[in-house]
């Protein structure tokens, strides 16, 4: 008989996660790493904060879900349960003038 091999699922709580200051007024908590440079994240910014310079998408596309608050990408406003979808090369100035917590995903790092 052969022992069959089960993949396990993957947990992370945020507020375990550990905390990296990106700029000031927005935080970075790393949630998953998996093969092929796939990521999960939580993005926490306060009201009143802007991203410092232009976020470029690259290796490949980011996915976005607004968990909290109210996000803006420069161009406009997505409220909480918005899903946006970066491909690769695009890019954005994120930003948010009430606050807002995202769960970011990079598919191909």
């Amino acid at each position: 008989m052969t022992e069959q091999n089960t993949p396990t699922c993957e947990w992370a709580s945020v507020k375990d996660a550990p905390v990296r200051a990106l700029f000031p007024g927005i935080r970075l908590r790393p949630l998953w790493k998996g093969n092929g440079g796939a990521k999960a994240y939580v993005l926490e910014m306060d009201a009143d904060t802007c991203w410092q310079g232009v976020d470029v998408h690259e290796p490949g596309p980011e996915e976005v879900f607004v968990v909290s608050g109210v996000f803006n990408d420069g161009e406009r406003d997505y409220p909480a349960g918005s899903f946006i979808h970066a491909p690769a090369g695009s890019s954005h100035v994120p930003q948010t003038k009430e606050g807002c917590t995202l769960f970011l995903f990079y598919p191909e790092g």
